[in-house]
């Protein structure tokens, strides 16, 4: 009988036509691994750094030069003979964990795709009244302290007051950058659409709910946005805020007051406005707020960029 042998198949040492080593992988400093491996020379510092593990602090050595393991090994680094100066290795998560962390962190924002472009850089001050001044001035602060007043007493921020003057698009820049520089998770929350969202599927209100009560970091956006209704003593503001509303959103506010978890609120009511519809709910927020809070009043034109511009209105 006739003994057939056994073929091997080839083994491929050249990528597809098209594909380059960089571009097979998402990452091309740490191929996909997460974690770069770096050499360091007899001769360097090594310093103390600390970071934090599963929320504790925990310090670490850190080289105070080094080179990518691939360079090395590629001969880019030293000779043969100098080789054994580099037998220390260190190692470290890549920068592209960071960027997934980031990528992911954005998307569960809830932020829109048009206020995820919004930033302290493209908020315009020029001409505008001292109070806008005020206002940018004190959302970049906010942003700037964030890592010392994290976890104090007066961790939350506030803009309140005219409609159009910028309230919303700086404290989203707060939460882009607080995001995208720092990876700290934020969930923005329109009132309005947020609430008639959950009013129409209490499927998923307990869900949202917790959701809002422990995030690092909660934005509701123009709570309790009023409507104007006529009366016999003209137009007046009436604030949106059912029974249901107050008490949910009360709910939410007392954990993260309880908890000393952080909140930006924007809201065309004043303080006075706010104590009006539920003193406790106000107070909780204007204590927490009470070291970064702007109202925001003066003549409606000079104030409302939406109308920038525009004559004769």
């Amino acid at each position: 009988m006739q003994q057939l042998q056994a073929r091997a198949k080839p083994i491929q040492t050249e990528l597809p036509l098209g594909v380059s080593e960089e571009n097979k992988y998402k990452c091309s400093i740490c191929k996909d691994k997460r974690i770069v491996i770096y050499r360091v020379h007899k001769d360097t510092e090594w310093k103390e750094d600390f970071i934090k593990v599963n929320g504790n602090v925990e310090s670490r050595l850190v080289p105070d030069e080094m080179v990518l393991e691939d360079d090395f090994l590629a001969g880019k680094v030293c000779g043969p003979d100098e080789a054994w100066q580099w037998r220390d290795t260190y190692s470290k998560k890549c920068n592209c964990v960071q960027s997934v962390k980031t990528n992911r962190i954005l998307k569960s924002s809830e932020i829109t795709e048009a206020f995820k472009s919004k930033g302290f850089k493209t908020f315009i001050t020029e001409g505008k009244p001292q109070v806008i001044k005020d206002a940018f001035d004190c959302a970049v602060e906010y942003y700037q302290s964030f890592r010392d007043i994290r976890f104090t007493e007066r961790n939350s921020m506030a803009l309140l007051g005219n409609p159009g003057s910028g309230k919303t698009h700086l404290l989203t820049a707060l939460c882009n950058n607080l995001m995208s520089k720092r990876q700290i998770p934020v969930l923005y929350f329109p009132y309005v659409e947020g609430f008639t969202d959950l009013k129409d599927d209490f499927n998923k209100l307990q869900a949202k709910l917790d959701r809002m009560k422990k995030i690092e970091v909660l934005f509701i956006d123009d709570l309790f946005k009023p409507f104007m209704v006529q009366t016999k003593q003209g137009k007046v503001k009436k604030p949106r805020a059912t029974e249901w509303q107050v008490e949910m959103t009360y709910e939410v506010i007392n954990y993260r007051y309880n908890n000393m978890l952080p909140f930006l609120i924007s809201s065309e009511l004043n303080t006075s406005e706010l104590r009006e519809i539920d003193p406790a709910l106000a107070d909780r927020i204007i204590e927490r707020c009470s070291d970064f809070t702007v109202n925001i009043t003066g003549i409606e034109k000079d104030l409302n960029h939406r109308l920038r511009g525009i004559e004769n209105v």
